[in-house]
């Protein structure tokens, strides 16, 4: 995913200032897309986990009839 920013004052030089506060901006979202990436493989796993739950569940139950 990229991030554009267009600037009104473009023909003017960027602030330092505002500049600095841009890029501390991104890389905060970055670091959230990380993490955000982190916490999908992480519920990918635990609903494959479950997914296998009720299969061996399944399994069992139909073993009972």
């Amino acid at each position: 995913m990229s991030l554009v920013v267009i600037s009104a004052g473009a023909a003017q030089g960027p602030d330092p200032k505002e500049e600095q506060e841009l890029v501390a901006l991104v890389k905060e979202v970055q670091a959230q897309q990380l993490e955000i990436a982190a916490n999908q493989t992480k519920i990918a796993a635990k609903l494959a986990d479950v997914a296998e739950a009720i299969r061996v569940a399944r399994v069992y139950t139909s073993r009972g009839r």
